[in-house]
């Protein structure tokens, strides 16, 4: 009955890491657990990967384009990472999280800062995932097959940059385990869904338990 209640805003979820540090896969398991989870689809310049679709994995676009919505403030966020511009568009955010969906991010500390400091800021819950080890990571990004060897050694070289900014973030988890890390990623969302500033219809509740005190007899 509370909860039919007080209705609920949606959070913008920001999971970051080095890649290889699994934040794609636990991205995923969220939004399994949980399919009231959107996930935020980046636009971005690069060029298509092998079954990646248009407005599905990403909205692809030109440098042109992408310039122009950032020009007109059609971005959440945005950033230009190996050569490539990535960017989140506000409009469908701002559209989920009033309607009490959250939203789910995989982006760097660049754009985790750009939205912590944007108006939707204090709907943020932002999570950087270590990896346990280097040769951990290094290891993860051979096996996973996705990139040239080229690719992953300056995806090394980055890594250090990207966890150097691990102390900006609310949660900090070491993904040694994943099915570890999934269980306390499901506790945070939890309770941060409960905070005070996710569920604006408190106000009128508390209002009117006051007016409910006040016609006692």
């Amino acid at each position: 009955m509370l909860n039919n209640m007080i209705q609920r805003r949606g959070l913008l979820i920001i999971l970051s890491s080095p890649s290889g540090a699994g934040k794609s896969t636990l991205a995923k398991r969220l939004m399994t657990w949980d399919p009231d989870i959107r996930f935020s689809i980046s636009a971005t310049t690069r060029a298509p990967r092998a079954g990646e679709k248009n407005g599905i994995d990403y909205h692809f676009s030109t440098d042109a384009e992408f310039k122009a919505q950032v020009a007109s403030g059609e971005m959440l966020e945005h950033a230009h990472v190996f050569g490539n511009f990535y960017g989140s568009p506000k409009g469908p955010v701002e559209t989920a999280i009033s309607a009490g969906r959250d939203v789910l991010f995989d982006i760097d500390w660049q754009g985790a800062q750009q939205i912590r400091n944007s108006a939707l800021g204090r709907h943020t819950l932002s999570i950087f995932l270590l990896p346990p080890s280097i040769a951990e990571l290094h290891r993860r990004l051979v096996e996973r097959a996705q990139d040239a060897s080229d690719v992953i050694e300056r995806r090394m070289q980055k890594s250090w940059d990207e966890i150097s900014h691990w102390d900006g973030y609310d949660f900090v988890l070491v993904n040694d385990d994943l099915d570890a890390t999934e269980d306390q990623l499901k506790t945070i969302l939890k309770a941060t869904r409960l905070r005070r500033s996710q569920q604006p219809g408190l106000t009128n509740h508390v209002r009117t338990l006051q007016q409910q005190f006040e016609d006692l007899p």
